[in-house]
């Protein structure tokens, strides 16, 4: 509305500046033997009606475009930009329409929408952090919503993502468990269950080689006692996911230390 009205001003303005202008009929020169004329405006232009011509059909150009630009984007309009950028995986767009949808519209009936888009966003994004806690967030404000178990498995998938090798830090390998076992609690009949299992199965065998990566450190140190407790504590804990070769070589080392200890003590 704002653009046509800015253009009427802007003809209305613009127009009577040509009509006041002188009107001469001159005989066109391509035309001259057919003796057709043409109409002709007077080219004895002012500078000040020049410069007034000049400003007005830049109002109309730019200032309009600017009122057009500015117009305030529903609720409906962002989400459907939000959806568009997600589909063409421009997810910095798609963060960018939703979170505004969130800020402007936060009881529109597309908020929820947004809320849990932003989490996938991320997501996709790599940012694991950022997509846990919209993912949580969204868990928290909604927690009866159907897509709650898609929502914790995505908690549980961004944690997944983040393991790292067995002699690193397995925090995240942790808090994968819990995620995916707080979703099987929850809804073991999902259909997310199946792949759940799965890898908390992937989680649970990359702490066995963690701990075994432990004790044989402790064991090439010569800390006995400590080699030995990680040994124990991985026949007990995983004893389900070691290969039969390993658990071999671990009851071996725990012989050992024993007897290390023992002769340590005499």
């Amino acid at each position: 509305m704002l653009y046509a009205l800015c253009s009427m001003l802007y003809a209305s303005c613009l127009v009577p500046l040509f009509l006041a202008r002188p009107l001469t009929l001159v005989l066109a020169p391509k035309d001259q033997v057919s003796g057709t004329l043409i109409m002709k405006w007077d080219n004895k232009l002012t500078f000040a009606t020049f410069a007034a011509i000049i400003f007005l059909w830049a109002v109309g150009s730019t200032g309009c475009s600017w009122f057009k630009s500015n117009r305030v984007e529903t609720a409906e309009e962002l989400a459907v930009k939000g959806m568009e950028s997600f589909e063409d995986e421009d997810y910095l767009d798609a963060l960018k329409a939703f979170n505004t949808l969130k800020e402007r519209y936060p009881y529109s009936r597309y908020a929820i929408l947004a809320e849990l888009k932003v989490a996938d966003a991320h997501f996709y994004r790599k940012e694991y952090p950022e997509a846990i806690t919209g993912y949580e967030e969204f868990a928290r404000l909604h927690p009866k919503n159907e897509v709650i178990p898609y929502v914790l498995y995505q908690i549980g998938e961004s944690y997944y993502k983040q393991l790292l090798s067995e002699d690193r830090d397995q925090t995240s390998t942790r808090e994968a468990i819990l995620s995916f076992e707080r979703l099987l609690k929850a809804h073991p009949n999902s259909t997310f269950a199946s792949q759940a299992d799965e890898k908390i199965r992937d989680c649970r065998e990359l702490l066995a080689e963690h701990e075994l990566y432990v004790g044989r450190f402790y064991y090439k140190a010569k800390r006995y006692r400590a080699a030995l407790g990680r040994f124990e504590g991985l026949l007990a804990g995983y004893q389900d996911v070691l290969e039969s070769e390993t658990q071999q070589e671990v009851e071996e080392l725990i012989l050992v230390c024993k007897e290390k200890l023992a002769d340590l003590i005499e």
